[in-house]
């Protein structure tokens, strides 16, 4: 071999050792993203998405009264006894519900540092937060459809701000994605447009992602 040809076949080779030693993606469920501090009795889980959004409106009728906010209406407070009594014939226990979500919320803030700067690939639903037309370029990832919309938002540390690297083109909040890139731990809150208005979302990861895939398994 000449030596021209092996300082061919030694430059290819060095162009391609990056390829070689490319890091793999940690392929995560949203189970890996709760610490294992963090794990714990979550009787909310048990119960139907109705059944979430009704709790969810008690709540916050009884809070609006405990602050006492006098906006609130007859009309609201007779919607929240109807629904109470609605989640106890099913045999929820409204009041032992209410009385731990505070230990629940403060579990559901908690995320798993060892995550922090790692490349990950995990699967979700997109809910676009900027977007142009069917192009989005900013969005979270969340577990499961309708989260944040139909259904009270998941605990901070099972949602994902994701920012792709180029925008991506959206076939529907129906249809779930495959999400590559780095993943980073720290709190950030967003306002999420909906319909009848806004919400802001606590969120306990963000991802700045290399690709955004259709879900095959």
């Amino acid at each position: 071999m000449t030596f021209q040809s092996r300082l061919f076949f030694g430059v290819l080779l060095l162009a391609l050792l990056p390829l070689a030693q490319a890091e793999e993606p940690r392929q995560l469920t949203w189970a890996n993203l709760v610490p294992a501090s963090a794990v714990t009795e979550n009787p909310f889980l048990e119960l139907s998405r109705d059944q979430l959004t009704w709790i969810s409106d008690v709540a916050a009728v009884r809070d609006r009264q405990a602050r006492g906010d006098t906006t609130v209406t007859p009309a609201e407070i007779q919607t929240a006894r109807n629904l109470s009594e609605k989640l106890e014939q099913a045999g929820v226990d409204v009041d032992g519900l209410l009385a731990q979500r505070a230990v629940i919320a403060r579990r559901g803030q908690e995320v798993d540092q060892t995550l922090d700067g790692k490349l990950v690939r995990i699967p979700g639903y997109l809910l676009p937060l900027e977007f142009s037309g069917r192009k989005v370029s900013e969005f979270l990832l969340v577990p499961w459809v309708g989260a944040c919309i139909h259904t009270p938002p998941p605990p901070p540390n099972q949602i994902v701000h994701v920012t792709p690297d180029q925008p991506v083109e959206m076939a529907g909040m129906f249809a779930p994605v495959w999400v590559t890139g780095t993943l980073e731990t720290g709190a950030v809150k967003k306002t999420l447009s909906m319909i009848d208005g806004t919400a802001d979302i606590d969120i306990g990861y963000t991802l700045r992602a290399s690709a955004v895939t259709d879900y095959k398994q």
